[in-house]
């Protein structure tokens, strides 16, 4: 089963963009996970535009599902999950003034670092994820670092979707074939939506997870967050 880990950076935009606290991330939290959400996913970046520090601390005890971290590895984000104990770290190879994460990691030119860093997170009892392209060379690194699972970086999938979906989506199974074969488990997040998640899910049945965040919320504004998050776990059930 491929569990739908919910993204609620934008409800930390939203809020932020007029201070105090509506709408209130810890209950948007509860709300995902009652309405079905199988993870709450957050990325607190240095600058605090969306997910605060704060936050980190207020949601850590009230996630029942799986609490999923994701961040630059940097001092500041290591000692985030050493305090919080998430279930998940996800490093991501963001510089600090990014808009969104745009690029997976190299794995090769980047190998002595994350190898410390992830058997340091696994010191702490947390699974490590990696964000990673699907260049097969960077999944066998990937694995030769340590980590426990993958993210794919989907937003080349999602970006060339339409014109040609199996053409989209081929690297990516490839990807995955092969990182399952090297034993990772497999995550996928980035522009996922409900008119391209069923065929991934398709493509790639052993799907692990998924994150998804900012199109999830955009539905919400139309279709409510309870039945957004139905139709989302439609779409992986379905598959």
């Amino acid at each position: 089963m491929t569990r739908l880990s919910v993204n609620i950076n934008k409800i930390a935009t939203l809020r932020n963009a007029r201070g105090g606290k509506n709408p209130n991330v810890v209950n948007v939290a509860k709300d995902c996970e009652r309405f079905g959400a199988e993870g709450i996913t957050i990325h607190p970046r240095p600058d605090e535009r969306h997910i605060t520090t704060q936050d980190v601390y207020d949601l850590a005890p009230i996630v029942t599902t799986e609490f999923n971290i994701e961040g630059y590895p940097d001092q500041r984000f290591l000692d985030l999950v050493k305090k919080n104990k998430p279930a998940q770290a996800t490093l991501v190879p963001d510089p600090p003034g990014v808009l969104t994460s745009n690029a997976g990691w190299d794995t090769v030119q980047n190998h002595d670092f994350l190898k410390e860093i992830i058997s340091e997170l696994k010191g702490m009892g947390v699974r490590t994820s990696v964000f990673i392209g699907t260049e097969p060379k960077l999944i066998e690194y990937a694995a030769k670092v340590g980590t426990d699972r993958i993210e794919l970086y989907t937003e080349p999938y999602a970006a060339n979707y339409a014109k040609d979906r199996d053409d989209a989506v081929a690297p990516f199974v490839l990807a995955a074939k092969r990182a399952k074969e090297l034993g990772l488990g497999i995550n996928a997040g980035h522009d996922l939506s409900l008119e391209n998640l069923k065929f991934l899910k398709e493509k790639i049945p052993f799907l692990d997870e998924v994150s998804i965040g900012h199109a999830l919320v955009c539905d919400a504004l139309y279709f409510g967050l309870e039945n957004s998050i139905q139709l989302y776990l439609r779409e992986l059930r379905e598959a």
